[in-house]
């Protein structure tokens, strides 16, 4: 049972930019922020999806706290974990999973049913719900692009996180769907091939791709960026 709780403490992702909206950690997310809202000037970004080439470079944690920057700007914002093979977000926001995107595409659910408030004034959650058989299937159907349809006019901006676009499908079909894709890329541990194929994949899939976040790079402590933010919480 103790090994469980650590296993579900490991799974879940620290949103630092409610925690510590002060640290240098939070600073970048409000630049990622700054720089989606000037990625498409003659059109709004409104679906965002979240990804990543392999699993474990950080497209769960850039997620949820994209989507917290967001809110902290004063849009209403909804979170779906779109991850139906490997789903987090529950674990991140202390949330069950009975109900959530499964359920609605299989039309089990509502929305309503399926979107809950979080903690984080002007964040929802839509969480992956049990995860389903076809999940690639599911994604590309005719009812996920109704529910996106449906979602952006409830939300400023609905922000989806996908998987990595080299392990399966899912997250270009994602991607398709919606405005605009962030690729996540861990400092240190993705190579540079890889990077290029989830690149491509992403293209591939006739998605904009906004740009790149660098995940865990480490800043040089004499550099002028550190010492500016350094007193920060």
């Amino acid at each position: 049972m103790a090994k469980k709780k650590q296993s579900l403490q490991a799974t879940a992702r620290k949103v630092v930019t409610h925690t510590t909206p002060r640290s240098v950690v939070s600073e970048q997310f409000r630049t990622l922020r700054t720089n989606v809202n000037f990625a498409s000037p003659d059109q709004e970004l409104r679906s965002i999806v979240v990804t990543s080439a392999a699993p474990g470079e950080g497209k769960s944690t850039t997620s949820a706290n994209l989507a917290t920057v967001f809110a902290q700007e004063g849009k209403t914002v909804l979170l779906v974990d779109g991850d139906m093979r490997k789903p987090t977000t529950h674990y991140t926001f202390h949330m069950p999973n009975t109900i959530g995107l499964s359920n609605v595409l299989t039309r089990q659910a509502t929305v309503e049913d399926a979107i809950r408030p979080t903690t984080i004034e002007r964040l929802d959650l839509m969480t992956c719900g049990p995860i389903p058989p076809n999940p690639a299937e599911l994604l590309a159907s005719n009812a996920m692009g109704m529910l996106i349809s449906d979602l952006k006019k409830r939300y400023d901006v609905v922000i989806f996180d996908a998987p990595p676009v080299l392990s399966v499908t899912d997250g270009q079909v994602l991607a398709n769907k919606c405005d605009g894709a962030i690729l996540v890329v861990n400092s240190g541990s993705t190579e540079k091939e890889m990077a290029a194929k989830a690149k491509e994949a992403i293209e591939a899939s006739n998605s904009k791709l906004i740009g790149a976040v660098l995940n865990n790079f480490e800043l040089a402590k004499d550099s002028y960026y550190y010492q500016y933010y350094g007193n920060a919480e």
